[in-house]
């Protein structure tokens, strides 16, 4: 599967700290598209991640996708099904959940400027998280991949470090 095949409107989705936003950042740079990220969409600015109403975020979330071009990256399950309907590719970032946690602490550690941050917002490890990737990730692998199964767009699934590294290789990306 090449970029080109996945469209102009591309969903990326994966557990928690596989490198969704990294991603959409860097496919966004490369095709013009402009990057969506849904953290930033259900959290308040310059908190530390204080949810949005869900209907605030549903507001935002219905007018980001209306757009003609967007690559948007998040999961965030009750909004999917309007969300693939307007898509025209998907891809599942499905890395190990070492890995997962490893971005994780990376990230609350030494990244500030990291994409997909939330504006004005600090991260920092937090047990609750580090509990979500290692036990509530699991089950979600598992939706998510029963998900990806059963979509009908092009779509291209990344399991693992490597083939993510190659994916940004092949598709000419830059990190």
């Amino acid at each position: 599967m090449i970029l080109d095949e996945l469209g102009s409107r591309i969903c990326i989705m994966g557990p928690s700290n596989s490198g969704k936003s990294t991603l959409a950042v860097a496919i966004g740079r490369t095709r013009g598209l402009p990057s969506i990220h849904l953290d930033q969409l259900h959290h308040r600015p310059n908190t530390d991640w204080e949810p949005r109403p869900d209907e605030e975020f549903r507001a935002l979330h219905d007018a980001a996708i209306l757009g003609p071009r967007w690559v948007i990256d998040g999961n965030y399950a009750r909004c999917l099904p309007q969300r693939l309907e307007r898509a025209t590719g998907v891809i599942l970032l499905d890395v190990p959940t070492a890995t997962s946690l490893l971005r994780y602490l990376r990230r609350s550690w030494f990244e500030r400027d990291r994409p997909g941050a939330l504006e004005g917002g600090r991260d920092s490890v937090k047990w609750n998280m580090i509990r979500h990737i290692v036990i509530a990730a699991s089950a979600n692998r598992k939706q998510y991949a029963a998900l990806f199964d059963c979509i009908g767009l092009p779509k291209l699934r990344l399991d693992t470090p490597s083939a993510l590294a190659r994916f940004y290789l092949t598709a000419g990306l830059d990190r």
